[in-house]
């Protein structure tokens, strides 16, 4: 992608990999190297990566992305594969691949209210990440569960960052794979 641009607006930025909260000064110039699932990667113009939330792609000159429709099943529960998709939707800031496809997501339940009961369900997730010193983690888990949270249906989402089993390039789906031109 690589498009040059100057922000409208200071703006919160996520530091890559360390994963603290900086302020990009209005009038500062950036590049956009990734784009992907509604947030931003940019090198800035004194040398390091941020990752930049859809909530903040005004400044950048963009419109907030539409957030996906997931759907419901045919009984008006929460459907699994919504539940993924939306997982999908959440990426690696310095790899072009989503969580799932990366690997990261190594379990996924769903805990479905009790019929005649007015609470939705609650999605528990369990991920890792690349390496387990990437200050990152914490804003993946809080994207994803952002991410579920806002699936008609779901009232509440977990997600817990493990380390157990240690994750390597094995875990990569072929999807994933092909997308990083290993095979």
């Amino acid at each position: 992608m690589h498009e040059e641009i100057e922000l409208t607006r200071d703006c919160d930025a996520i530091r890559i990999p360390q994963g603290n909260t900086i302020t990009l000064p209005k009038g500062s110039r950036v590049v956009i190297t990734q784009s992907l699932g509604g947030s931003y990667t940019v090198a800035t113009d004194t040398g390091f990566l941020v990752r930049i939330t859809d909530t903040n792609a005004d400044a950048l000159g963009y419109e907030r992305p539409a957030a996906p429709e997931p759907v419901l099943n045919a009984t008006g529960e929460v459907d699994d594969k919504a539940v993924w998709d939306q997982l999908k939707t959440c990426y690696d800031p310095e790899i072009p691949v989503n969580i799932v496809d990366l690997g990261l997501v190594y379990d996924c339940s769903i805990s479905r209210p009790v019929e005649n009961q007015t609470h939705g369900a609650k999605v528990l997730v369990k991920m890792t990440l690349t390496a387990p010193g990437c200050g990152m983690g914490p804003t993946l888990a809080a994207e994803a569960k952002g991410k579920l949270e806002g699936i008609p249906g779901v009232d509440e989402a977990e997600v817990e960052l493990v380390w157990d089993p240690p994750w390597n390039q094995s875990m990569i789906s072929e999807a994933g794979k092909m997308k990083l031109g290993l095979i």
